[in-house]
């Protein structure tokens, strides 16, 4: 069993990426063992119908899923009435998280809006996947230049929000130091693998952040599925520990009241 908690439907916005059809995506999840797939949508970047972009993601994931993927909901809280994005992938679509990028909408961890936003996702009772960066900065469009998100502000909105579920997606060499260290001994915070890629990263995650906080994500198609299976291959982390990173954790997070 495995699940992968970063995956993305749709299209990226400035370049064509293989697998990025949901059906043949999903035929490369059943290939590879993937027995979950927490979905979001590139199309929860930029486009400003968020309302619209979830409804399609739900639509998505029930013609297409195969029992696979669950749909995990954009939020921008800069856009008008995003408190009723929040509500309606709660009650309308049924969804368990959402998805922030603060980055590509504009806004900082320490903004009185991020604030706002998690006690809205308490209240609902979400996990919050926060995206540092969705791809190298080296590789963005020249216009279309977005810095990864700012981590500093990290450690006080985590003391303000104890209650929030959190996930840190694509953060390897992001957080360091103190904030990396003040992250991983936090409750409720979690974080995925998809952008370890050191040889013998998850001997190193793990050497700093719990076993128990580490999820396996892909952040496919943008990556390639099988480079992150790949890390298991050549780890030695035993069962225990591969079990708890590729499924045990995802699903004792969700589960969770």
């Amino acid at each position: 069993m495995i699940t992968d908690i970063n995956i993305n439907l749709s299209q990226w916005p400035f370049r064509r990426l293989p697998l990025d059809e949901t059906p043949e995506l999903v035929e490369k999840l059943h290939r590879n063992g993937i027995t979950q797939a927490w979905a979001g949508s590139f199309d929860g970047v930029l486009h400003r119908d968020v309302a619209g972009v979830n409804s399609r993601l739900a639509n998505e994931c029930g013609l297409h899923g195969e029992g696979i993927l669950i749909p995990s909901g954009s939020v921008n809280p800069m856009l008008p009435d995003w408190q009723d994005d929040v509500r309606r992938c709660h009650e309308q679509h049924g969804m368990r998280s959402i998805r922030i990028n603060p980055n590509y909408h504009g806004y900082k961890l320490n903004d009185p809006i991020c604030d706002e936003l998690f006690q809205q996702v308490v209240t609902h009772k979400l996990i919050v996947q926060l995206v540092l960066k969705m791809e190298d900065v080296r590789t963005h469009f020249p216009l279309m230049m977005v810095p990864t998100v700012d981590m500093t502000p990290l450690s006080d909105l985590i003391q303000r929000h104890p209650d929030v579920r959190l996930i840190l997606m694509n953060n390897y060499n992001t957080l360091r130091g103190e904030t990396l260290s003040k992250a991983a001994q936090a409750e409720n915070v979690y974080f995925d693998i998809s952008h370890a890629e050191q040889v013998g990263a998850l001997e190193k995650i793990t050497k700093s952040v719990p076993y128990e906080k580490l999820l396996f994500g892909s952040h496919a198609p943008f990556f390639y599925l099988e480079a992150a299976l790949l890390k298991f291959k050549e780890s030695e982390l035993g069962e225990t520990i591969t079990r708890a990173i590729q499924f045990k954790n995802a699903e004792r997070l969700l589960n969770e009241p």
